[in-house]
């Protein structure tokens, strides 16, 4: 049977690979080394397969179709942006398992969208760029959620998704070992006259939650709340409670955390662990 072996939370700020020395070197090299960090543990973890939940940033979907949540299936290649200083490839996808979480999915009233072939975009290039393209082992499942334009996916559907994705890895009769990132946040203001705001206090509560595996507090979150004090771009919490969704009852050790106001973001890195 497929196992579970672990889970990571993590920015996926483009400007970490597009500006890295816009910000102060201290900081750069903090963040580089909890990516290094992630990239050394998923090796020690003898992983196979990562799922990378993300969110797209009006440059995969637009006005015409934005959908709530979405599984690729077959081809994936990127980034789509040309600007992110990452060679644009081929990323290997498992498209077996994937096939098995959409299908399980629709079995358990997950109404999954999917991709037979896909374009990523930051929310998933960066993380894998620091922290996966090293590894010629692993293959990538790409998870896009709504957690960027309003309306954005409600917190409790996304925490559902993810126990379903843990449903089907469970099920899942291979021997894969497989490792679940969450990527985003966490607060940031995007194209808004806050733009480059960090709001440290709230970043640091919510990794205090994190830490606690208190996902009962961070469902209690409301999007007017989490608008208000971490700012548009903090909705991507919604990926790092699916992530949650797929590890369960958890503990989580923060990894690290810089405030980053130079890349608009406050930038922090959790690993769940089973509790």
């Amino acid at each position: 049977m497929a196992a579970l072996v672990g889970g990571f939370l993590m920015p996926h700020d483009p400007f970490m690979s597009a500006a890295p020395h816009a910000a102060p070197k201290e900081k750069v090299d903090n963040t580089m080394a909890s990516f290094r960090q992630i990239e050394e543990r998923i090796r020690e973890l003898a992983a196979d397969t990562v799922v990378i939940i993300g969110d797209d940033h009006y440059c995969i979907f637009g006005p015409h179709c934005i959908p709530r949540c979405l599984i690729a299936i077959g081809d994936v290649e990127g980034p789509v942006e040309d600007w992110l200083n990452i060679p644009r490839g081929p990323i290997a996808n498992h498209p077996e398992l994937a096939r098995h979480i959409l299908e399980r999915g629709y079995d358990e009233g997950i109404d999954w969208a999917f991709a037979n072939a896909i374009s990523v975009d930051h929310a998933i290039a960066v993380p894998h760029h620091l922290a996966v393209r090293s590894n010629p082992k692993l293959r990538t499942i790409p998870i896009y959620l709504n957690a960027a334009v309003a309306p954005v996916i409600r917190s409790p559907r996304a925490y559902a998704i993810g126990q379903s994705i843990r449903c089907a890895i469970d099920a899942w009769p291979g021997d894969e070992r497989v490792v679940v990132f969450g990527t985003g946040g966490i607060s940031h203001w995007v194209g808004t006259a806050e733009m480059g705001r960090v709001n440290e206090v709230f970043d640091r509560r919510i990794l205090h939650m994190v830490e606690q595996g208190d996902i009962d507090s961070l469902l209690a979150l409301t999007d007017a709340e989490i608008l208000e004090q971490g700012g548009n771009g903090a909705f991507e919490l919604k990926n790092w409670i699916c992530a949650m969704g797929v590890m369960g009852k958890l503990k989580a050790e923060t990894i690290g955390y810089e405030a980053v106001p130079e890349w608009i973001c406050g930038c922090g890195f959790a690993e769940l662990k089973a509790a």
